[in-house]
């Protein structure tokens, strides 16, 4: 997608972080744009913050762990601007812990949100994408947590990596229509996700977890990246059709470790005298 003007964006969790400033960088290229998100008072400043730039804003109550929820905001959209371009599935929530402590209503929670969430936005607005021929785009909010998987993090990560594999899996099923899917994967970034249980629904029960259970995840988000550059390297992405779009180079070296740590574990195989008397093997035929 290259002119953006007067084209529409749907955004969830657009009423704060990353999700907000998204919406004021499309907004400033001419979109006009939906924010949705759980928090309907902080959804309604966030829409009066977006139209005192002149930003053609409008805001929907969205859960995204409802199929039917999303669905509605769809049509809330439609109703609102018509058609639909950018789809920008962001909300996320954050939980873990050690071993074995991890609640089950937790996993449960972020599977739901993080993972499910941005299956429901695709599958919802892919085919209203589709229906109007205009092409479109989506950016999938996965992380840094998407190629790294640091101990006590496991659910966040398993959500993240799960995002990560099918987003890669849906760009190549969409871009014969025109759609563009980009994955987002910053590191630290100053949003509110420390203090995503603010948002936790009844239907995921009591929260179990210790009242200073995100405190030690508050100083690395707090002094994170500010989220306009987040932002505007999400519309270089859009623009270039970036699969993967990347906001902290320094973490290169990490997932370069994590790959020759793969590769090495290929060589071991390749040496095995287990796997020696085999008989060579094609490639599957797969669309990489």
């Amino acid at each position: 997608m290259q002119d953006l003007r007067g084209k529409v964006a749907f955004i969830t969790g657009g009423a704060s972080g990353i999700g907000l400033a998204m919406a004021k960088v499309f907004g400033r290229e001419g979109m006009k744009v939906m924010l949705a998100d759980i928090e309907a008072v902080a959804l309604a400043a966030a829409v009066e913050e977006l139209r005192g730039l002149q930003v053609r804003a409008e805001g929907v109550v969205a859960d995204v762990t409802s199929r039917e929820s999303l669905k509605g905001a769809a049509l809330e959209t439609i109703a609102k601007f018509g058609k639909v371009h950018l789809v920008c599935n962001n909300a996320g929530v954050g939980s873990g812990g050690p071993f074995g402590t991890v609640p089950p209503k937790d996993w449960a929670w972020v599977t739901d949100v993080n993972q499910l969430g941005v299956v429901y936005g695709m599958e919802t607005f892919g085919p209203l994408i589709m229906s109007h021929g205009e092409g479109g785009h989506f950016v999938n909010t996965a992380s840094m947590a998407g190629f790294l998987s640091p101990p006590g993090m496991e659910p966040y990560c398993a959500t993240k990596f799960a995002v990560v594999a099918m987003s890669e899996g849906w760009a190549a099923q969409l871009a014969p229509h025109d759609i563009g899917v980009s994955v987002l994967c910053p590191g630290f970034v100053k949003t509110r996700i420390h203090e995503s249980r603010r948002n936790r629904s009844a239907d995921y029960g009591a929260d179990q977890r210790p009242p200073d259970f995100d405190a030690d995840l508050s100083s690395p988000v707090l002094t994170g990246m500010p989220t306009e550059p987040v932002a505007e390297r999400v519309l270089e992405g859009v623009r270039d059709n970036d699969l993967y779009i990347f906001t902290h180079p320094e973490l290169r070296p990490m997932v370069e470790a994590r790959f020759e740590r793969i590769l090495a574990a290929f060589d071991k195989s390749a040496a095995s005298p287990a796997l020696a008397a085999l008989p060579p093997r094609a490639l599957p035929e797969l669309n990489l």
